[in-house]
């Protein structure tokens, strides 16, 4: 029987998740998503994530993949599938996909946006779903040493210690560092990441936001190449994953940052 490759965009507000990855101990975003999608194609169905998030970590626009020998309607795939999950968890977009797409191997570039709540008194409502920092940030400083990850450099000092790629080297295409009011935003376009590169680079920018260390700090780090000496890991909170890029051919559309809550 013919199996035909299905694509979907997944929304989900992670705080209740052990990140995005299917585990044994931990209820996550991707069982619930085999679940749902297991119920509508009466079959088992395994799938395939652009970049997996952890723990507490939210999305707006990750691409996902699966293969069914099933006929249904796209309709079935979007409205049937979200009737199965979660009130925090959402397909948003399905389409039939040629057979060489891969949700996470044909992605050209991912984004990430951190967001920072940055007043005095935390916000009730939006807590778990922002970083809160009560002192000011100086977003002109950040914006300004930022600009020293933008490239194809070595990241060693922003990685993760239980990191498993291979090696550090990633291209970062664009960031900016921007305010609407009370909200900070760091959006970050690159190549690929690696585990806990945004949060990383997050708290560090929010050190120099702070005036705690100079706007060169982070092409000292750069250059250092070791992760203890740049700044903590941010909160999970504060990151959405936005979007997985694709050769044009697949047409897999994008989320837009004017789109986005708090923009």
């Amino acid at each position: 029987m013919s199996r035909q490759r299905i694509a979907l965009r997944v929304e989900y507000q992670g705080s209740r998740y052990c990140g995005w990855q299917r585990q044994g101990h931990c209820d996550s975003v991707q069982q619930q998503v085999e679940q749902a999608l297991t119920q509508i194609a009466n079959e088992p169905v395994e799938v395939h994530c652009a970049g997996r998030t952890d723990t507490g970590v939210h999305a707006l626009g990750q691409i996902i993949h699966f293969e069914t020998a099933v006929e249904r309607p796209l309709r079935a795939w979007i409205q049937g599938v979200n009737t199965k999950l979660p009130a925090d968890i959402r397909i948003s977009w399905a389409a039939p996909m040629a057979d060489d797409f891969h949700a996470r191997f044909s992605a050209i570039a991912r984004q990430y946006r951190y967001v920072i709540f940055n007043r005095p008194v935390h916000s009730a409502i939006l807590a778990d779903r922002v970083t809160w920092e009560s002192q000011w940030l100086d977003v002109d400083k950040m914006q300004a040493a930022a600009q020293d990850l933008i490239g194809e450099r070595d990241f060693s000092s922003f990685r993760a210690a239980a990191c498993q790629a291979s090696h550090a080297r990633r291209e970062v295409q664009w960031i900016e560092v921007s305010r609407r009011g009370d909200f900070v935003f760091i959006d970050i376009r690159a190549n690929a990441f690696l585990h806990h590169m945004v949060r990383n680079i997050s708290g560090t920018l929010m050190e120099i936001g702070r005036g705690e260390r100079p706007v060169n700090w982070v092409a000292e780090l750069m250059a250092i190449q070791d992760r203890t000496q740049a700044g903590v890991t941010a909160p999970a909170s504060g990151l959405y994953f936005v979007n997985a890029f694709y050769p044009e051919e697949y047409a897999v559309p994008q989320v837009a940052l004017n789109e986005l809550l708090w923009q």
